[in-house]
Protein backbone atom coordinates (compact mmCIF):
# COMPACT_ATOMS: atom_id res chain seq x y z
CA UNK A 1 0.00 0.00 0.00
CA UNK A 2 1.68 3.25 -0.74
CA UNK A 3 2.18 6.50 1.68
CA UNK A 4 0.32 9.15 1.02
CA UNK A 5 1.84 12.45 1.53
CA UNK A 6 -0.03 16.07 0.73
CA UNK A 7 1.29 18.49 -1.56
CA UNK A 8 1.92 21.78 -0.21
CA UNK A 9 1.04 25.26 -2.06
CA UNK A 10 2.98 27.05 -4.29
CA UNK A 11 3.63 29.85 -5.89
CA UNK A 12 3.63 31.37 -9.75
CA UNK A 13 4.52 34.33 -11.19
CA UNK A 14 3.25 36.68 -8.98
CA UNK A 15 2.10 39.60 -11.01
CA UNK A 16 0.77 36.85 -14.08
CA UNK A 17 -1.12 35.46 -11.47
CA UNK A 18 -2.80 38.13 -10.15
CA UNK A 19 -5.56 39.45 -12.42
CA UNK A 20 -6.25 42.16 -9.94
CA UNK A 21 -3.31 43.63 -9.67
CA UNK A 22 -2.84 43.03 -13.84
CA UNK A 23 -6.59 44.56 -14.18
CA UNK A 24 -5.79 47.96 -12.05
CA UNK A 25 -2.60 48.50 -14.49
CA UNK A 26 -4.87 47.95 -17.79
CA UNK A 27 -6.67 50.73 -16.24
CA UNK A 28 -4.96 53.02 -15.15
CA UNK A 29 -1.43 53.29 -16.49
CA UNK A 30 -1.75 55.03 -19.88
CA UNK A 31 -1.28 53.24 -23.48
CA UNK A 32 2.28 54.99 -23.85
CA UNK A 33 3.86 53.42 -20.87
CA UNK A 34 1.82 50.21 -19.85
CA UNK A 35 3.62 48.08 -22.37
CA UNK A 36 6.95 48.89 -20.40
CA UNK A 37 5.10 48.71 -16.79
CA UNK A 38 3.38 45.53 -17.51
CA UNK A 39 7.03 43.95 -19.15
CA UNK A 40 8.64 45.21 -15.83
CA UNK A 41 5.73 43.31 -13.61
CA UNK A 42 6.28 40.59 -15.12
CA UNK A 43 9.47 39.99 -14.70
CA UNK A 44 9.76 41.03 -11.20
CA UNK A 45 6.43 38.72 -10.39
CA UNK A 46 8.75 35.94 -11.82
CA UNK A 47 11.85 36.97 -9.34
CA UNK A 48 9.41 37.69 -6.19
CA UNK A 49 8.13 34.10 -6.43
CA UNK A 50 11.78 32.41 -6.53
CA UNK A 51 15.08 33.96 -6.08
CA UNK A 52 14.35 37.20 -3.62
CA UNK A 53 11.26 34.60 -1.82
CA UNK A 54 14.77 32.56 -1.32
CA UNK A 55 16.97 35.65 0.14
CA UNK A 56 13.86 35.65 2.49
CA UNK A 57 13.76 32.92 3.82
CA UNK A 58 17.42 32.52 4.59
CA UNK A 59 17.48 35.69 6.21
CA UNK A 60 14.25 34.67 8.53
CA UNK A 61 16.19 31.38 9.50
CA UNK A 62 19.20 33.58 10.41
CA UNK A 63 18.06 36.44 12.54
CA UNK A 64 20.33 39.00 12.98
CA UNK A 65 22.38 39.13 16.42
CA UNK A 66 24.44 41.63 18.72
CA UNK A 67 28.37 41.42 18.88
CA UNK A 68 28.47 44.00 21.41
CA UNK A 69 32.25 43.25 22.48
CA UNK A 70 35.31 42.26 20.00
CA UNK A 71 38.33 39.60 21.74
CA UNK A 72 39.92 42.37 23.26
CA UNK A 73 36.90 43.68 25.45
CA UNK A 74 36.57 46.63 23.15
CA UNK A 75 32.97 47.55 22.72
CA UNK A 76 32.03 47.65 19.22
CA UNK A 77 27.97 47.11 18.80
CA UNK A 78 27.84 45.63 15.65
CA UNK A 79 25.14 43.94 14.31
CA UNK A 80 25.66 40.94 12.34
CA UNK A 81 22.86 39.96 9.71
CA UNK A 82 22.55 37.04 7.18
CA UNK A 83 23.60 37.39 3.29
CA UNK A 84 20.02 37.02 2.20
CA UNK A 85 19.40 40.39 4.15
CA UNK A 86 22.19 42.09 2.47
CA UNK A 87 20.86 40.68 -0.99
CA UNK A 88 17.17 42.01 -0.66
CA UNK A 89 19.01 45.30 0.07
CA UNK A 90 20.46 45.19 -3.77
CA UNK A 91 17.06 44.06 -4.58
CA UNK A 92 15.43 47.02 -3.30
CA UNK A 93 18.03 49.21 -5.41
CA UNK A 94 18.00 47.09 -8.45
CA UNK A 95 14.21 47.52 -8.46
CA UNK A 96 14.36 51.28 -7.73
CA UNK A 97 11.34 50.59 -5.41
CA UNK A 98 12.07 53.96 -3.61
CA UNK A 99 13.50 56.12 -7.08
CA UNK A 100 10.36 55.11 -8.46
CA UNK A 101 8.57 57.74 -6.13
CA UNK A 102 11.19 60.58 -6.38
CA UNK A 103 12.22 60.63 -10.22
CA UNK A 104 8.32 60.91 -11.05
CA UNK A 105 9.38 59.72 -14.58
CA UNK A 106 6.01 58.61 -14.61
CA UNK A 107 4.30 61.79 -13.36
CA UNK A 108 1.19 61.34 -11.45
CA UNK A 109 1.38 57.35 -12.12
CA UNK A 110 4.51 57.30 -10.39
CA UNK A 111 3.38 56.32 -7.02
CA UNK A 112 0.46 54.07 -7.97
CA UNK A 113 3.09 52.21 -10.25
CA UNK A 114 6.04 52.33 -7.47
CA UNK A 115 3.18 50.79 -5.28
CA UNK A 116 2.63 48.20 -7.34
CA UNK A 117 5.96 46.97 -7.36
CA UNK A 118 6.19 47.28 -3.54
CA UNK A 119 3.12 44.88 -2.96
CA UNK A 120 4.65 42.17 -5.72
CA UNK A 121 7.63 42.46 -2.94
CA UNK A 122 6.67 42.73 0.27
CA UNK A 123 5.19 39.42 0.98
CA UNK A 124 8.65 37.69 -0.18
CA UNK A 125 10.65 40.49 1.06
CA UNK A 126 11.54 39.43 4.97
CA UNK A 127 10.04 42.45 5.88
CA UNK A 128 12.97 44.85 4.07
CA UNK A 129 9.91 46.76 3.03
CA UNK A 130 10.34 48.28 6.62
CA UNK A 131 13.40 50.10 6.17
CA UNK A 132 12.08 51.01 2.38
CA UNK A 133 9.14 52.68 4.04
CA UNK A 134 11.53 55.00 6.45
CA UNK A 135 13.74 55.65 3.71
CA UNK A 136 10.78 56.55 1.16
CA UNK A 137 9.91 58.75 4.79
CA UNK A 138 13.28 60.46 5.25
CA UNK A 139 13.29 61.30 1.29
CA UNK A 140 10.03 63.14 1.88
CA UNK A 141 11.41 64.92 4.98
CA UNK A 142 14.54 66.18 2.97
CA UNK A 143 12.73 66.84 -0.42
CA UNK A 144 10.41 69.31 1.88
CA UNK A 145 12.55 70.38 4.42
CA UNK A 146 16.76 69.79 3.86
CA UNK A 147 18.68 72.29 2.71
CA UNK A 148 21.54 72.02 0.34
CA UNK A 149 23.75 70.06 2.19
CA UNK A 150 21.53 66.75 2.74
CA UNK A 151 21.78 66.88 -1.51
CA UNK A 152 23.77 63.91 -1.54
CA UNK A 153 21.82 62.32 0.59
CA UNK A 154 19.07 62.57 -1.00
CA UNK A 155 20.32 61.15 -3.76
CA UNK A 156 21.56 57.80 -1.67
CA UNK A 157 18.25 57.26 -0.76
CA UNK A 158 16.41 57.62 -3.89
CA UNK A 159 19.70 55.73 -6.03
CA UNK A 160 18.72 52.47 -8.22
CA UNK A 161 22.98 51.61 -7.99
CA UNK A 162 23.09 48.81 -4.41
CA UNK A 163 26.39 50.43 -3.96
CA UNK A 164 25.30 53.63 -3.54
CA UNK A 165 21.53 53.24 -1.73
CA UNK A 166 20.97 54.17 1.57
CA UNK A 167 17.95 52.94 3.79
CA UNK A 168 17.29 55.14 6.74
CA UNK A 169 15.92 54.47 10.54
CA UNK A 170 13.36 56.38 12.08
CA UNK A 171 14.08 57.50 15.76
CA UNK A 172 11.18 58.67 17.09
CA UNK A 173 10.20 56.50 19.92
CA UNK A 174 11.09 56.72 23.29
CA UNK A 175 10.00 54.53 27.04
CA UNK A 176 8.35 57.77 28.01
CA UNK A 177 6.43 58.66 25.01
CA UNK A 178 5.56 55.62 22.78
CA UNK A 179 2.74 57.49 20.40
CA UNK A 180 3.21 60.30 22.49
CA UNK A 181 5.69 61.98 21.08
CA UNK A 182 5.47 64.63 23.51
CA UNK A 183 7.19 63.11 25.93
CA UNK A 184 9.98 62.66 23.98
CA UNK A 185 13.21 63.44 26.72
CA UNK A 186 16.19 63.08 24.48
CA UNK A 187 18.01 66.56 24.18
CA UNK A 188 19.92 68.04 21.41
CA UNK A 189 22.70 70.40 22.49
CA UNK A 190 25.09 72.53 20.69
CA UNK A 191 28.57 71.97 21.99
CA UNK A 192 31.57 73.09 19.33
CA UNK A 193 29.13 74.26 17.25
CA UNK A 194 27.76 71.13 16.34
CA UNK A 195 24.59 69.54 17.81
CA UNK A 196 24.80 66.34 19.79
CA UNK A 197 22.15 63.98 20.96
CA UNK A 198 21.80 62.35 24.64
CA UNK A 199 19.25 60.12 25.50
CA UNK A 200 17.48 56.84 24.55
CA UNK A 201 15.40 55.38 21.71
CA UNK A 202 13.23 52.57 22.01
CA UNK A 203 12.33 51.08 19.43
CA UNK A 204 15.09 51.88 15.96
CA UNK A 205 14.53 48.89 13.41
CA UNK A 206 16.63 48.74 10.80
CA UNK A 207 19.66 49.59 13.28
CA UNK A 208 21.85 48.32 10.21
CA UNK A 209 20.73 51.64 7.86
CA UNK A 210 23.04 54.43 6.96
CA UNK A 211 21.19 57.26 8.21
CA UNK A 212 18.26 58.04 10.74
CA UNK A 213 15.61 60.80 11.32
CA UNK A 214 15.30 61.85 15.18
CA UNK A 215 13.22 63.90 17.20
CA UNK A 216 15.03 65.46 20.16
CA UNK A 217 14.38 68.25 22.52
CA UNK A 218 16.94 71.50 22.40
CA UNK A 219 18.75 72.33 25.58
CA UNK A 220 20.00 76.16 25.47
CA UNK A 221 22.82 76.97 26.89
CA UNK A 222 21.04 77.45 30.96
CA UNK A 223 20.00 73.81 30.90
CA UNK A 224 16.37 74.48 29.88
CA UNK A 225 14.30 73.13 27.12
CA UNK A 226 10.53 73.85 26.11
CA UNK A 227 8.18 70.96 26.96
CA UNK A 228 5.50 69.26 24.74
CA UNK A 229 5.36 68.58 21.34
CA UNK A 230 6.22 72.58 20.27
CA UNK A 231 9.58 71.75 21.88
CA UNK A 232 10.58 69.25 19.36
CA UNK A 233 13.11 69.45 16.78
CA UNK A 234 13.96 66.99 13.58
CA UNK A 235 17.60 65.72 13.50
CA UNK A 236 19.43 64.21 10.60
CA UNK A 237 21.98 61.25 12.03
CA UNK A 238 24.57 59.55 9.88
CA UNK A 239 25.06 56.00 12.10
CA UNK A 240 28.08 55.82 11.73
CA UNK A 241 31.80 58.15 11.34
CA UNK A 242 33.79 57.67 8.52
CA UNK A 243 36.23 55.35 10.08
CA UNK A 244 33.38 52.71 10.61
CA UNK A 245 32.57 52.85 14.34
CA UNK A 246 29.47 54.40 15.32
CA UNK A 247 28.25 57.51 15.52
CA UNK A 248 28.62 57.83 19.61
CA UNK A 249 25.72 55.47 19.94
CA UNK A 250 25.61 52.09 22.41
CA UNK A 251 23.33 49.37 21.14
CA UNK A 252 21.66 48.05 24.32
CA UNK A 253 20.07 45.15 22.99
CA UNK A 254 17.95 43.54 19.79
CA UNK A 255 14.29 43.33 20.58
CA UNK A 256 13.00 40.18 20.43
CA UNK A 257 9.70 40.18 18.50
CA UNK A 258 6.52 38.07 18.32
CA UNK A 259 7.68 38.32 14.81
CA UNK A 260 9.57 40.16 11.97
CA UNK A 261 12.75 38.65 13.08
CA UNK A 262 14.89 39.12 9.94
CA UNK A 263 14.67 42.65 10.59
CA UNK A 264 17.23 43.96 12.68
CA UNK A 265 15.58 46.39 15.80
CA UNK A 266 17.15 47.98 18.58
CA UNK A 267 17.28 50.16 21.72
CA UNK A 268 19.70 53.14 21.47
CA UNK A 269 21.37 54.64 23.90
CA UNK A 270 22.67 58.28 22.53
CA UNK A 271 25.75 59.70 23.79
CA UNK A 272 27.04 62.88 22.06
CA UNK A 273 25.54 61.71 18.35
CA UNK A 274 26.50 64.50 16.33
CA UNK A 275 23.39 65.10 13.91
CA UNK A 276 22.56 67.94 11.62
CA UNK A 277 19.00 69.94 12.77
CA UNK A 278 16.63 70.09 9.39
CA UNK A 279 14.39 73.02 9.40
CA UNK A 280 13.33 74.77 11.74
CA UNK A 281 13.60 74.52 15.52
CA UNK A 282 10.57 73.48 16.87
CA UNK A 283 8.67 72.41 14.52
CA UNK A 284 9.76 68.71 14.81
CA UNK A 285 6.16 67.30 15.25
CA UNK A 286 4.66 69.29 12.30
CA UNK A 287 8.02 67.83 9.92
CA UNK A 288 7.56 63.78 10.83
CA UNK A 289 4.05 64.70 9.59
CA UNK A 290 4.82 65.83 6.25
CA UNK A 291 6.19 61.92 5.71
CA UNK A 292 3.13 60.13 7.42
CA UNK A 293 1.40 60.10 3.96
CA UNK A 294 4.60 58.23 2.95
CA UNK A 295 4.79 55.57 5.68
CA UNK A 296 1.38 55.27 6.48
CA UNK A 297 0.80 54.19 2.73
CA UNK A 298 3.69 52.00 2.75
CA UNK A 299 1.63 49.79 5.91
CA UNK A 300 -1.34 49.62 4.04
CA UNK A 301 0.04 48.32 0.45
CA UNK A 302 2.20 45.62 2.48
CA UNK A 303 -0.45 44.65 4.33
CA UNK A 304 -2.89 44.11 1.63
CA UNK A 305 0.04 42.68 0.00
CA UNK A 306 0.60 39.76 3.16
CA UNK A 307 -3.26 39.79 2.53
CA UNK A 308 -3.12 38.23 -0.79
CA UNK A 309 -0.39 36.17 -0.19
CA UNK A 310 -1.74 34.15 2.47
CA UNK A 311 -4.84 34.06 0.91
CA UNK A 312 -3.16 32.64 -2.75
CA UNK A 313 -1.55 29.73 -0.38
CA UNK A 314 -5.16 28.92 1.16
CA UNK A 315 -6.82 28.68 -1.99
CA UNK A 316 -4.12 27.00 -3.62
CA UNK A 317 -4.23 24.42 -1.09
CA UNK A 318 -7.88 24.16 -0.71
CA UNK A 319 -7.54 22.68 -4.15
CA UNK A 320 -5.23 19.89 -3.43
CA UNK A 321 -6.42 19.16 -0.17
CA UNK A 322 -8.92 16.11 -0.01
CA UNK A 323 -11.67 15.57 3.14
CA UNK A 324 -14.70 13.85 2.95
CA UNK A 325 -14.23 12.49 -0.30
CA UNK A 326 -13.77 15.63 -2.66
CA UNK A 327 -11.16 18.87 -2.35
CA UNK A 328 -11.85 21.09 0.58
CA UNK A 329 -12.67 24.51 -1.85
CA UNK A 330 -15.72 22.08 -2.72
CA UNK A 331 -17.21 22.02 0.73
CA UNK A 332 -19.54 25.44 0.47
CA UNK A 333 -18.53 25.95 3.54
CA UNK A 334 -14.83 26.59 2.72
CA UNK A 335 -16.11 28.11 -0.54
CA UNK A 336 -18.06 30.35 1.11
CA UNK A 337 -15.23 31.52 3.88
CA UNK A 338 -12.60 31.90 0.71
CA UNK A 339 -15.44 33.87 -1.02
CA UNK A 340 -15.44 36.04 1.91
CA UNK A 341 -11.94 36.82 1.99
CA UNK A 342 -11.76 37.56 -1.42
CA UNK A 343 -14.50 40.17 -0.87
CA UNK A 344 -12.66 41.58 1.87
CA UNK A 345 -9.33 41.41 -0.20
CA UNK A 346 -10.89 43.45 -2.98
CA UNK A 347 -12.13 46.16 -1.66
CA UNK A 348 -8.74 46.47 0.89
CA UNK A 349 -7.01 46.89 -2.53
CA UNK A 350 -8.64 49.20 -4.30
CA UNK A 351 -8.97 51.42 -1.29
CA UNK A 352 -5.16 51.04 -0.71
CA UNK A 353 -4.82 52.11 -4.77
CA UNK A 354 -7.34 54.58 -4.92
CA UNK A 355 -5.28 56.89 -2.10
CA UNK A 356 -2.24 55.69 -3.81
CA UNK A 357 -3.66 57.54 -6.91
CA UNK A 358 -4.56 60.47 -5.01
CA UNK A 359 -1.24 60.89 -3.28
CA UNK A 360 0.30 60.63 -6.70
CA UNK A 361 -2.33 63.50 -8.28
CA UNK A 362 -1.39 65.55 -5.16
CA UNK A 363 2.27 65.63 -5.86
CA UNK A 364 3.09 65.45 -9.19
CA UNK A 365 -0.57 68.26 -9.17
CA UNK A 366 -2.10 69.16 -12.51
CA UNK A 367 -4.88 71.85 -12.50
CA UNK A 368 -6.72 69.40 -14.57
CA UNK A 369 -6.52 65.98 -13.07
CA UNK A 370 -8.33 62.28 -13.10
CA UNK A 371 -9.43 63.08 -9.70
CA UNK A 372 -11.65 66.52 -10.38
CA UNK A 373 -9.97 68.32 -7.11
CA UNK A 374 -7.74 71.03 -6.60
CA UNK A 375 -4.48 70.86 -4.37
CA UNK A 376 -5.64 71.58 -1.36
CA UNK A 377 -8.57 69.30 -1.53
CA UNK A 378 -6.20 66.37 -1.95
CA UNK A 379 -4.28 67.21 0.87
CA UNK A 380 -7.44 67.43 3.24
CA UNK A 381 -8.16 64.21 1.92
CA UNK A 382 -5.09 62.44 2.06
CA UNK A 383 -5.44 63.60 5.91
CA UNK A 384 -8.42 62.20 6.54
CA UNK A 385 -8.01 59.48 4.76
CA UNK A 386 -4.78 57.86 5.11
CA UNK A 387 -4.84 56.83 8.95
CA UNK A 388 -8.23 55.17 8.01
CA UNK A 389 -7.12 53.21 5.35
CA UNK A 390 -3.94 52.21 7.77
CA UNK A 391 -5.85 50.99 10.64
CA UNK A 392 -8.71 49.48 8.07
CA UNK A 393 -6.03 47.26 5.80
CA UNK A 394 -4.46 46.61 8.94
CA UNK A 395 -7.06 44.93 10.99
CA UNK A 396 -8.62 43.28 7.73
CA UNK A 397 -5.05 41.81 7.65
CA UNK A 398 -4.74 40.20 10.92
CA UNK A 399 -8.22 39.50 11.17
CA UNK A 400 -7.71 36.80 7.82
CA UNK A 401 -4.76 35.62 8.53
CA UNK A 402 -5.97 34.21 11.50
CA UNK A 403 -9.22 32.47 9.80
CA UNK A 404 -7.62 31.80 6.55
CA UNK A 405 -4.50 29.44 8.68
CA UNK A 406 -7.88 27.08 9.24
CA UNK A 407 -7.64 26.57 6.48
CA UNK A 408 -4.13 24.64 6.33
CA UNK A 409 -5.67 22.64 9.70
CA UNK A 410 -2.63 21.64 11.56
CA UNK A 411 0.03 22.10 9.16
CA UNK A 412 -0.86 25.98 9.51
CA UNK A 413 0.46 25.23 12.77
CA UNK A 414 3.75 24.04 11.64
CA UNK A 415 6.49 26.18 11.43
CA UNK A 416 8.41 24.33 8.34
CA UNK A 417 5.46 24.81 6.58
CA UNK A 418 5.34 28.18 6.48
CA UNK A 419 2.42 29.53 7.27
CA UNK A 420 3.30 30.75 11.26
CA UNK A 421 5.46 33.27 9.94
CA UNK A 422 2.67 35.15 8.30
CA UNK A 423 0.49 34.70 10.92
CA UNK A 424 3.08 36.49 13.49
CA UNK A 425 4.45 38.87 11.39
CA UNK A 426 1.24 39.91 10.38
CA UNK A 427 0.59 41.36 13.70
CA UNK A 428 2.60 43.88 13.46
CA UNK A 429 0.25 46.18 10.65
CA UNK A 430 -1.98 47.30 13.88
CA UNK A 431 0.73 48.33 15.57
CA UNK A 432 3.30 50.40 13.42
CA UNK A 433 2.23 53.70 12.22
CA UNK A 434 -0.24 54.07 15.16
CA UNK A 435 -2.50 51.74 16.52
CA UNK A 436 -5.98 51.52 15.89
CA UNK A 437 -6.89 53.80 18.26
CA UNK A 438 -4.22 56.46 17.96
CA UNK A 439 -5.25 56.71 14.35
CA UNK A 440 -9.17 56.97 14.89
CA UNK A 441 -8.05 60.10 17.06
CA UNK A 442 -6.09 60.93 13.94
CA UNK A 443 -9.59 60.89 11.87
CA UNK A 444 -10.92 63.07 14.72
CA UNK A 445 -8.30 65.57 14.68
CA UNK A 446 -8.88 65.68 10.48
CA UNK A 447 -12.30 65.80 10.84
CA UNK A 448 -12.19 69.19 13.41
CA UNK A 449 -9.19 71.02 12.01
CA UNK A 450 -10.09 70.91 8.28
CA UNK A 451 -13.73 70.01 8.07
CA UNK A 452 -12.84 67.56 5.71
CA UNK A 453 -16.20 65.26 5.83
CA UNK A 454 -18.66 67.47 3.68
CA UNK A 455 -15.06 67.50 1.07
CA UNK A 456 -15.27 63.00 1.52
CA UNK A 457 -19.21 63.47 0.99
CA UNK A 458 -18.79 65.71 -2.41
CA UNK A 459 -16.28 63.06 -3.73
CA UNK A 460 -17.86 59.90 -3.20
CA UNK A 461 -21.11 61.48 -4.37
CA UNK A 462 -19.13 62.50 -7.99
CA UNK A 463 -17.89 59.03 -8.18
CA UNK A 464 -21.11 57.35 -7.53
CA UNK A 465 -22.47 59.24 -10.35
CA UNK A 466 -20.11 57.99 -12.52
CA UNK A 467 -21.51 54.43 -11.75
CA UNK A 468 -23.95 54.09 -14.35
CA UNK A 469 -24.05 50.23 -15.63
CA UNK A 470 -27.00 48.47 -15.01
CA UNK A 471 -25.77 45.36 -12.99
CA UNK A 472 -23.76 47.65 -10.61
CA UNK A 473 -27.56 49.92 -10.05
CA UNK A 474 -27.94 47.40 -6.78
CA UNK A 475 -24.78 48.18 -4.94
CA UNK A 476 -24.28 51.89 -5.88
CA UNK A 477 -27.84 52.24 -4.39
CA UNK A 478 -26.39 50.50 -0.88
CA UNK A 479 -23.09 52.92 -1.28
CA UNK A 480 -25.67 56.34 -1.14
CA UNK A 481 -27.85 55.04 1.54
CA UNK A 482 -24.87 54.52 3.53
CA UNK A 483 -23.39 57.86 2.94
CA UNK A 484 -26.76 59.44 3.74
CA UNK A 485 -26.99 57.53 6.80
CA UNK A 486 -23.49 58.05 8.14
CA UNK A 487 -23.74 61.75 6.88
CA UNK A 488 -26.61 62.39 9.97
CA UNK A 489 -25.26 60.07 12.23
CA UNK A 490 -21.84 62.26 12.35
CA UNK A 491 -23.37 65.11 12.97
CA UNK A 492 -25.53 63.42 15.85
CA UNK A 493 -22.36 62.01 17.69
CA UNK A 494 -20.76 65.97 17.28
CA UNK A 495 -23.74 67.50 18.82
CA UNK A 496 -22.72 65.16 21.74
CA UNK A 497 -19.67 66.22 22.62
CA UNK A 498 -15.59 65.47 23.02
CA UNK A 499 -16.00 62.21 24.95
CA UNK A 500 -18.65 60.86 22.71
CA UNK A 501 -16.76 61.82 19.61
CA UNK A 502 -13.88 59.22 21.48
CA UNK A 503 -15.95 56.87 22.36
CA UNK A 504 -17.05 56.42 18.32
CA UNK A 505 -13.71 56.98 16.58
CA UNK A 506 -13.24 53.66 16.06
CA UNK A 507 -16.83 52.56 14.33
CA UNK A 508 -16.87 56.20 12.24
CA UNK A 509 -12.80 54.82 10.90
CA UNK A 510 -14.46 51.32 10.19
CA UNK A 511 -17.40 52.87 8.55
CA UNK A 512 -15.21 55.26 7.05
CA UNK A 513 -13.22 51.91 5.47
CA UNK A 514 -16.37 49.99 4.58
CA UNK A 515 -17.70 52.98 2.66
CA UNK A 516 -14.52 54.30 0.43
CA UNK A 517 -13.64 50.70 -0.33
CA UNK A 518 -17.12 50.05 -1.55
CA UNK A 519 -17.16 53.11 -3.66
CA UNK A 520 -13.37 52.64 -5.07
CA UNK A 521 -14.55 49.36 -5.97
CA UNK A 522 -17.52 50.21 -7.80
CA UNK A 523 -15.76 52.85 -9.20
CA UNK A 524 -12.88 50.63 -10.73
CA UNK A 525 -15.61 47.76 -11.95
CA UNK A 526 -17.38 50.40 -14.28
CA UNK A 527 -14.29 51.55 -15.57
CA UNK A 528 -12.26 48.20 -16.40
CA UNK A 529 -14.74 45.37 -17.46
CA UNK A 530 -11.84 43.06 -17.18
CA UNK A 531 -12.99 42.47 -13.60
CA UNK A 532 -16.53 42.13 -14.40
CA UNK A 533 -15.93 38.07 -13.60
CA UNK A 534 -15.29 39.52 -10.26
CA UNK A 535 -18.83 41.19 -9.67
CA UNK A 536 -20.41 38.40 -7.77
CA UNK A 537 -17.89 38.86 -4.97
CA UNK A 538 -19.12 42.46 -4.33
CA UNK A 539 -20.84 41.87 -1.52
CA UNK A 540 -22.41 44.54 0.51
CA UNK A 541 -19.41 45.57 2.98
CA UNK A 542 -21.96 47.25 5.26
CA UNK A 543 -21.86 45.90 8.35
CA UNK A 544 -21.50 42.35 6.68
CA UNK A 545 -20.69 39.88 9.48
CA UNK A 546 -17.01 38.20 8.28
CA UNK A 547 -16.19 35.70 11.28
Amino acid sequence: MSEFFQNGPSLKNQFEDDQLLKSYIEEKIPADIKKEIIYDLQRFGERVAGPVLAMARSAESNPPRLVQFDAWGKRIDTVVVDSGWTDLHKVSAEENIVKLGYERKYKQYSRMIQFAKLYLFHPSSAFYSCPLAMTDGAAKLIELYGGPELKKTFDHLTSGDPKEFWTSGQWMTERSGGSDVSNTETIAKKINGEWQLFGTKWFTSAITSEMAMALARIEDDQGNTVKGSRGLSLFYVEIKKADGSLNNIEVLRLKDKLGTKALPTAELRLIGTKAKLVGNIGEGVKQISSMFNVTRLYNSVTSIAAFRRILVLAKDYSSKRRAFEKVIEDHPLTSSLLHSADADFHGCFHFTFLIAEIFGNEEVYAEKNNMDLNREELNKILRMLTPVLKLYTAKRTVQWTSELLEVFGGAGYIEDSGIPVLYRDNQVFSIWEGTTNVLSLDLLRALKKDQSWPLLVSFLQKELIKVNLDHLKVEKDKALVELNSMSAWIMTVYQQGDSALEGSARDMAFRIGDLVSHVAWLRSLQSNKAEDKQESMLLSLFGRRRF
